[in-house]
């Protein structure tokens, strides 16, 4: 328990976390205001769904931008930007509702509006949290955000309930509006006393593009995206037909309201229940909560009775809480500072993008063979891929070796110049008794170059010498190229010195050729001196 809420004494995360509390209350207050408003004014099941949708719509389109945002630009700036974008979609709603003014075509786009806000706010926000708190203190943290959601998804809906009973559905929204000001007013001091990393990027593309061959060329972080894909798809079931089979229990709206409530609870002891659970289970932990989590299902789809169902729901709840905080926690970990905010999108649209895909399929099951059929096969599945998920790897929470940079790596001033792309050659001439060696230990050279920024990469040998071999890798620009010096940590740098050792002089050659500006040529003599003065300080790529 100490363990758990241990994040809550550090006072920037203290400060941000209360403020959150009470801003996701408000995000609840809203979406029940909104659906009900919806409903009053068109009279449509179809319009009350995109509304729903609405929050999340934009966040399918614009995750991968939005990551990229967080890396390139201050992520206390990108946080305050997305929080004022929300803060004026609700209030905008609440002023047009109070002066009759709304139709659903605005409704809608000002929802799609607050939906963009969440979009490039949800990245940038799970980025932050590494730099609030202590390593250790990550997964708590993580954790202690879960609890933040559910407590509001447990009050929220009802609070908001009955504000439009008494008021109207502008009150929730004017709330709604008013609990984004605690949350800005905590980044916008955050903003002033935290420090700002550099950050090198020649363009959105090419930051996009780096974030994603990040997840490609780094093997655990790429399962992980798997995992979390697959869960989001087999367990979305559990909320998706609750409603449906809230009737097949011959429950009504109050029994789905203890059901949901249920859940709510069971997310609250799972949050402050992870670290001693984590800790006992080690490597098995995600395994376990994934096929808890599918075990809770299929006992929910198979229950005969509300009070089954409601056991159930308290275990997914746990289950749910357990398996989320550490697939969080373990991508945050995973991810250098230089790319976490893409990272992170990357984390988002692979369960976020999941999850309304495994609701449309459960909905369809649901109409096939029920609703509580639908919870047995798609939670069964879920087990399946519990049972699955040793082989994909995944290091254990406290196994994750975050990449650490304790030699300074800042992008120094270099000469700059108009050339790209870079293609880079270093050229070894290797013993035959250790070819072998050498060309496992470039495997690991490649990921390297791959997930740092390069986008082409292959070993060549000379046809005249089997024993000449030259690595070649390109990347964009040469600004790209010296920001890549910057992204390698320090168990990457000492990869990279020891490749040094394979050839027979113990210094392989370096060749870089920049593709030029035939019209506008550069100082060429005076980039070369600069860039040979560089590589001799820096040392991570052979010369």
């Amino acid at each position: 328990m100490v363990d758990a809420v241990a994040p809550l004494k550090v006072p920037r995360f203290r400060a941000l976390w209360s403020a959150a509390v009470f801003s996701n209350v408000g995000s609840f207050l809203q979406s029940v205001a909104a659906s009900w408003l919806m409903l009053e004014l068109t009279g449509s099941a179809t319009w009350v769904g995109l509304m729903a949708a609405a929050a999340t719509l934009p966040l399918l389109f614009l995750a991968l931008i939005a990551g990229a945002v967080a890396d390139i630009f201050d992520r206390r700036k990108v946080l305050l930007a997305a929080q004022t974008t929300m803060g004026a979609a609700s209030a905008s709603m609440a002023l047009l509702t109070a002066i009759g003014r709304i139709t659903p075509e605005l409704l809608l786009g000002l929802g799609l509006l607050l939906g963009v806000g969440l979009a490039f706010n949800l990245p940038a926000w799970q980025a932050t949290v590494p730099d609030l708190v202590p390593r250790g203190m990550v997964a708590s943290a993580v954790a202690l955000n879960s609890v933040a959601f559910n407590v509001a998804r447990a009050i929220g809906p009802a609070i908001g309930g009955a504000l439009i009973v008494t008021s109207g559905p502008a009150v929730p929204f004017a709330v709604n509006a008013v609990s984004y000001l605690g949350v800005i007013v905590v980044l916008a001091v955050l903003a002033r006393r935290m420090p700002t990393p550099d950050r090198v990027e020649s363009s959105m593309i090419s930051a996009i593009g780096n974030g994603i061959r990040f997840a490609r060329y780094t093997p655990a972080f790429r399962r992980l995206l798997g995992l979390a894909a697959l869960f989001a798809l087999t367990s979305a079931v559990v909320q998706a037909v609750l409603p449906n089979r809230t009737e097949e229990l011959g429950g009504g709206a109050a029994a789905f309201g203890f059901l949901l409530g249920a859940m709510g609870v069971g997310a609250l002891v799972g949050a402050f229940s992870r670290g001693p659970v984590t800790s006992r289970l080690g490597r098995r932990s995600i395994p376990v909560t994934v096929a808890g989590f599918g075990a809770a299902g299929v006992l929910l789809g198979s229950a005969g009775s509300l009070w089954a169902a409601i056991v159930a729901l308290l275990l997914a709840g746990m289950f749910w809480v357990w398996t989320l905080a550490n697939l969080n926690a373990t991508a945050q970990l995973m991810s250098p500072e230089w790319v976490r905010g893409r990272s992170m999108g990357l984390y988002t649209l692979a369960f976020v993008g999941f999850l309304p895909i495994g609701s449309i399929v459960a909905g369809v099951l649901a109409d096939r063979i029920g609703a509580g059929g639908a919870e047995i096969v798609l939670s069964a599945g879920a087990v399946v891929l519990g049972l699955a998920a040793p082989f994909l790897r995944i290091p254990a929470l406290g196994e994750v070796r975050t990449p650490e940079f304790t030699r300074p790596r800042a992008t120094p001033d270099h000469v700059v110049t108009e050339g790209g792309p870079v293609l880079v050659m270093n050229t070894w001439r290797v013993d035959r008794e250790r070819l072998a060696e050498f060309l496992e230990r470039m495997q690991e050279v490649r990921l390297i170059r791959l997930r740092t920024g390069a986008y082409r990469w292959r070993l060549y040998r000379n046809a005249a010498d089997p024993h000449e071999l030259t690595e070649v890798f390109l990347v964009t620009s040469w600004e790209e190229h010296l920001a890549q010096h910057a992204r390698i940590d320090d168990d990457s740098a000492a990869i990279l010195r020891d490749t040094r050792r394979f050839d027979r002089t113990g210094a392989p050659s370096t060749v870089h050729l920049v593709a030029i500006d035939i019209e506008h040529p550069d100082d060429w003599d005076r980039l070369a001196e600069e860039h040979r003065r560089f590589h001799e300080s820096d040392g991570s790529i052979p010369m």
